[in-house]
């Protein structure tokens, strides 16, 4: 007889209690070990994270000389009190929340600025009317108004509570009231957390510090490189022609332009460039194009540089389709295989052969269109591709892999571009890319401009067509006070002058848009040295009150149980670069109300004094656009150019100043077209006004550095408001 036998019978046991530990362990929360990784930003990791996430899609590194001007801080919440656990391969992680916290971002929303109450799906798709978190950049980023942020650096669709979920146990649970005799019951009861769901084994989480909102924004657009600086041709405007045109009708539309006097800096050439589309061949059509390379020369030398419209999916008949084919997905698009774009070599195929045939003739950048969503003609979740990425991961990250590497093609050319595209995520701030869509809601189009600047993307507020000369002038005027002033002509063919009884406005409009180049070349440039969105929300004006106010309204019991009041929010004015608050006018408006932040504030066009902190009534008339100066503000201007300058070009500068009190403004210059400004090729220099032993406002600017780009002509002042 063995004395083996009792420790045989024992050994099931101690399996069976290992396999309970670890289930127990496995779905028990994480003591999170938070590490500083920049100046304010603080990195944990759950689980075992994703092999992709999107800072390494995006190929992010941080600024991290930015991050240190802006400076230290501490963690800014308890760290006891955010929580994080895996269970059966997905992350659940929780954060606390105050009672009148707002919370701002979860991507690029077109309907809402506070998020808070909100439950959404982070997925990158088109927006097809509803803030669910199907969206063209839904960045796992969240701004809370106490100024700190959450960023979740996970490639999949993150499921969002934002303060909607009650715990059983929470540490601030809700009054419960009695809903038959309680006027204060609601349907949706006090939370105390921002719960997500991740549907993966792990991931990487990043608490921002601030200490104010706007520097929350500031350390995550440097920690993700800092914004793009454009050439300038790129913030001058551009034309979308008619999908079909040929050679000759884009040159005509170009000596249109120049004739009747209208700024145009860039063409977008649409689907009919290529011989075929939908799939794409990404080749030249030889019937509408005979001769590509002349083309782009000849129109080069007219000053217009050339934009293409393409999407990823290569037709059969394209000359890189046999090489490409085994580095795409195992699902098509309209019939064309999908570049795996992780994969180098499906890289080097596909931009390999947009450098050769179209960026080497001369072309000035790309429309991305398509690489977003719609599920019906999208590659499915289901979808697999030769790198292992799975179709969802590859969804949240396809723009971001499309942005990053045409911009390395054009870097390394040394030649700056500036594009368009459908989609991008967490991680691709410092692309030169503007995302746009097919949806058309005028007013949604300035929400979505305001929560772009949560979202870490660039926005346009596109124009196409209208049904009225009220509307076509209502749209443009917004558009020139954004990212990308562009009408989008693929369909309609609209011209600036579609509408006689407006052209001459809209030909004031564009030629503002080019006089304004210095201060929104300054603001671009802010934004990649200092991280602040050239575009952005009220909320991020520091001391700017924004809290909400629930509107009222008439119940009926019967059609809904459950109606709520909602929140007024602040979601159609905004601010741009560091002076300026816009707030459009849309049609059928004759008058509208704008809020003004604390301090004075003036008039754009007269310098008048118009309030201080308060809520004014203006009435424009059709022509203007409301705009107001902060007091001290500077706006460089220069003369209304028909092509944007660049290289050494010498161009006059008019500073206008604003308001009474001493001001200063930071005016960028370098070559407007390299990224020599990356080894030191730019300058900064200083404009100031301060009152003089008289008390007379007086105006200096900093001598050009040595050895430094100086592209100033002559310098003159205008005082817009009337000094006292």
């Amino acid at each position: 007889m063995s004395n083996n036998g009792p420790v045989q019978w024992i050994w099931p046991f101690i399996f069976l209690l290992l396999l309970l530990l670890a289930a127990i362990n496995n779905s028990a929360a994480q003591q999170l070990k938070w590490q500083e990784v920049a100046p304010g930003i603080y990195k944990a990791t759950v689980g075992v994270p994703d092999k992709i996430d999107l800072r390494s899609a995006a190929g992010a590194e941080a600024n991290m000389h930015g991050l240190q001007d802006i400076g230290e801080e501490p963690f800014p919440l308890v760290k006891m009190d955010i929580t994080a656990k895996v269970v059966d391969h997905q992350t659940y992680l929780h954060f606390p929340l105050d009672k009148k916290e707002q919370l701002f971002g979860f991507g690029l929303n077109f309907k809402t600025v506070n998020q808070r109450g909100r439950i959404m799906q982070l997925h990158v798709d088109n927006y097809a009317g509803a803030d669910d978190g199907h969206t063209h950049a839904p960045t796992p980023f969240y701004v809370s108004s106490n100024g700190y942020g959450v960023f979740v650096n996970v490639a999949r669709y993150i499921k969002i509570y934002a303060g909607t979920a009650v715990e059983k146990d929470s540490k601030h649970p809700p009054v419960i009231y009695d809903r038959n005799l309680d006027k204060k019951w609601s349907p949706r009861p006090y939370s105390d957390g921002v719960d997500m769901l991740v549907p993966a084994s792990g991931g990487v989480i990043y608490v921002i510090a601030g200490p104010t909102t706007l520097d929350v924004v500031r350390r995550f657009n440097l920690f993700n490189g800092g914004g793009p600086i454009p050439p300038r041709w790129g913030l001058g405007f551009t034309q979308r022609v008619q999908r079909l045109y040929n050679a000759d009708q884009v040159a005509k539309e170009a000596a249109d332009f120049e004739s009747k006097g209208y700024p145009l800096d860039f063409i977008g050439l649409e689907p009919g460039w290529q011989s075929k589309s939908y799939p794409c061949t990404l080749q030249w059509d030889s019937t509408r194009f005979a001769h590509p390379a002349a083309f782009a020369e000849s129109m080069l030398k007219k000053g217009v540089r050339l934009n293409l419209w393409t999407n990823p999916y290569i037709s059969p008949e394209s000359p890189i389709y046999k090489a490409i084919k085994p580095f795409t997905g195992t699902h098509t698009v309209w019939n064309g295989v999908v570049p795996d774009l992780t994969m180098k070599a499906a890289r080097d195929i596909f931009f390999g052969y947009l450098k050769q045939h179209q960026v080497a003739i001369g072309v000035s950048g790309f429309k991305f269109d398509e690489v977003d969503g719609g599920d019906q003609y999208l590659w499915p979740d289901v979808a697999t591709f030769p790198s292992g990425t799975s179709g969802e991961q590859m969804r949240q990250i396809y723009g971001l892999l499309i942005q990053r590497y045409s911009t390395e093609m054009f870097h390394q050319l040394n030649r700056r571009t500036y594009g368009l595209v459908r989609a991008s995520n967490g991680g691709g701030v410092r692309f030169p890319y503007v995302i746009y869509n097919d949806y058309y809601d005028h007013r949604d189009f300035i929400t979505a401009l305001i929560n772009s600047g949560f979202a870490g993307v660039l926005w346009t507020p596109e124009v196409r067509a209208s049904k009225t000369a009220e509307e076509w002038l209502r749209r443009f005027q917004s558009n020139i006070f954004s990212p990308l002033a562009m009408i989008n002509a693929w369909s309609s063919g609209t011209k600036p002058w579609t509408f006689p009884e407006v052209a001459d406005q809209i030909k004031q409009l564009a030629e503002l848009r080019m006089r304004m180049m210095p201060y929104w070349y300054a603001s671009f440039a802010l934004y990649h040295f200092k991280g602040i969105p050239p575009f952005r929300a009220m909320n991020l004006e520091p001391g700017f009150s924004s809290t909400l106010k629930l509107e009222k309204t008439a119940q009926n019991l019967e059609e809904n149980p459950y109606e709520e009041a909602k929140a007024k929010e602040i979601k159609d004015q905004y601010l741009a670069g560091p002076n300026l608050l816009v707030a459009p006018i849309f049609t059928g408006q004759t008058s509208r109300k704008v809020i003004l932040p604390k301090g004075n504030w003036y008039d754009f066009y007269t310098g008048a004094y118009v309030g201080n902190g308060e809520i004014i009534q203006v009435t424009p008339g059709l022509d203007k656009i409301p705009v107001y100066v902060r007091d001290g503000g500077i706006i460089p201007m220069m003369p209304a150019m028909l092509h944007a300058p660049g290289g050494d070009q010498k161009v006059d500068l008019e500073i206008r100043y604003y308001g009474t009190k001493p001001g200063s403004f930071q005016l960028y210059d370098d070559d407007g077209l390299s990224y020599d400004y990356e080894k030191g090729a730019y300058s900064w220099r200083t404009i100031t006004v301060v009152k003089n032993a008289k008390g007379i406002l007086e105006g200096k600017i900093s001598a050009p550095v040595s050895g430094k780009p100086n592209t100033l002509g002559k310098i003159t002042w205008k005082w817009m408001t009337a000094q006292q």
